[in-house]
């Protein structure tokens, strides 16, 4: 029997498209006994809220706001799944400060900008973007995740601060640019042998006078391979709300090491001690009890650098109806794209036994990885979990609450969607 999918949309109702796309993005918490909102985010959550379209030009209606002040807006799954590359308008907005003229999809003003190369080098230099836009290009298909998408989910565990994200603070995004290597190369900078960080600034500041900078390091070795200074997104200049007219990318690491308007990269031989780079976006080393205190330092965290391995079911959503019978259960996996993704697994016995769906593997190891399964379902509600599995042998856990932390960073559990059928 063919079955069919059931939404809310489906039913004669009054409520409009933004709260049922909200609803959808929200189900996938709830149904794990989760209390993802704080009653600030209810707030952010209530109709009072403007919407995402009055929040940042250029934006679609419907996409869930978590902070209209700061602009932090998330993609519901319902609306994620449509296209295999993330459009700008429905792509998630995360920015840890602000450049006056941004909020907006529009390109941002490009004039006379410029990008200052220094730190443990011979020959410090600036050049302007017309200079960058000389040097060849290169074409990377990536996911772009906030470090604290799926934050929601470890508070099954205990409360964590920040934006309550479900799955959506993510995309699947084309950047495009020189490679920093090519770059580094052709300045002749004369770059010390001590160097080991690449530290990167962008133009924007601190909200608080006395607040830190935003400033982040990657490894330089891993900037070689990966980084890339880009000037487009999915074909062309980058919206100024997602870091144009250049962005520091790092394809295969968490969206908060991509530095927005970026404006200076200084080559360093310890990461920065910068307040953002110590003290936040880090993980501790080992498990911690969900609910401890935790004081982030650079001897007892990690930096928040490369991607977990991570699969995300697009459909069904949580909560929907289907008919008895076959249906198809889709979604998306990845990793850091050091390795391939070897399988994606989907169990219907709270993971007792697992069966494989058919993977797609894309020509770029750091895009999203398209994946389904046919599965029959009988009538009653059922649980579907999703696990992704690389060369590597790293799989996602059952139990994602493990990896607790309190700025809640780096969710990768088990994905969990319970099914009604009839």
């Amino acid at each position: 029997m063919t079955s069919r999918l059931r939404t809310r949309e489906d039913r004669p109702s009054k409520v409009s498209r933004r709260r049922f796309l909200q609803t959808a993005g929200a189900a996938s918490g709830i149904a794990l006994g989760v209390r993802p909102f704080s009653a600030d985010s209810a707030r952010a959550w209530s109709a009072e809220t403007p919407d995402s379209a009055e929040v940042i030009a250029g934006k679609q209606s419907g996409l869930i706001v978590h902070n209209a002040k700061t602009a932090e807006i998330e993609t519901p799954l319902a609306m994620l799944r449509e296209q295999r590359i993330t459009p700008k308008d429905v792509l998630f907005v995360r920015s840890n400060q602000e450049l006056a003229g941004t909020r907006t999809t529009a390109a941002a003003e490009a004039e006379g900008w410029t990008i200052e190369f220094a730190g443990l080098v011979e020959t410090p230099r600036t050049i302007g973007i017309d200079e960058l836009r000389k040097f060849e290009s290169v074409e990377v298909e990536m996911v772009l995740q906030c470090s604290g998408n799926g934050r929601a989910l470890y508070s099954k565990a205990a409360k964590v601060s920040g934006a309550p994200w479900l799955q959506g603070a993510m995309g699947n995004v084309r950047f495009r640019g020189p490679r920093l290597k090519s770059v580094l190369d052709s300045l002749e900078l004369n770059i010390s042998p001590a160097a080991a960080f690449v530290s990167a600034e962008g133009k924007d500041g601190p909200a608080m006078p006395d607040s830190a900078d935003f400033e982040h390091s990657v490894p330089l070795a891993d900037a070689l391979v990966r980084g890339m200074l880009a000037l487009e997104m999915n074909g062309e200049p980058i919206p100024a709300v997602h870091g144009g007219p250049v962005r520091l990318v790092m394809p295969g690491y968490y969206g908060t090491m991509s530095m927005k308007w970026l404006t200076r990269l200084r080559l360093d031989d310890r990461e920065t001690f910068n307040h953002h780079q110590r003290r936040r976006y880090r993980t501790p080393t080992e498990p911690i009890k969900p609910g401890s205190p935790f004081k982030y330092d650079f001897d007892n965290s990690d930096a928040n650098w490369r991607l977990r391995i991570k699969s995300v079911i697009f459909a069904p959503l949580d909560g929907e109806t289907l008919s008895v019978g076959k249906t198809t259960v889709r979604g998306v996996a990845f990793n850091d794209g050091s390795v391939k993704i070897d399988a994606v697994e989907v169990s219907l016995d709270d993971g007792r036994t697992w069966r494989r769906a058919r993977l797609e593997t894309p020509k770029s190891p750091y895009a999203w990885h398209p994946w389904t399964a046919e599965i029959d379902v009988d009538r009653g509600t059922h649980r579907i979990l999703a696990r992704a599995v690389d060369a590597l042998g790293r799989t996602q856990p059952l139990d994602g609450s493990i990896g607790w932390n309190p700025a809640g960073y780096g969710w990768n559990g088990v994905q969990r969607v319970q099914i009604n059928v009839s």
